[in-house]
């Protein structure tokens, strides 16, 4: 599903307009987004959590030379759904 088809579907079942929706989206996800970045954790009740964690350095290697490089240090963002969005996906 893309984000046009997300705010279609939350339009049609809130009888909000497509505009409004899609402004209610982005608020979210950009608080989403500006808690990560603040290293805060994320927790939607019956959903999920979203949390940063850090990938430490590693060897990798260049596909095109086969040579070795070394990959930095990155923050990356980690989602981790609940037991009931997990349930929910497996049909229970």
């Amino acid at each position: 599903m893309k984000k046009n088809e997300l705010v279609t579907l939350a339009a049609e079942q809130t009888g909000l307009s497509k505009k409004d929706t899609e402004k209610t989206i982005d608020v979210v996800l950009a608080a989403i987004s500006d808690a990560l970045i603040a290293g805060e954790k994320v927790q939607l009740s019956g959903f999920g959590s979203f949390e940063t964690r850090v990938r430490a350095a590693r060897a990798g290697h260049d596909p095109r030379t086969g040579e070795t490089i070394e990959i930095a240090q990155a923050v990356v963002p980690v989602f981790k759904p609940s037991k009931t969005l997990k349930d929910k996906v497996d049909g229970k």
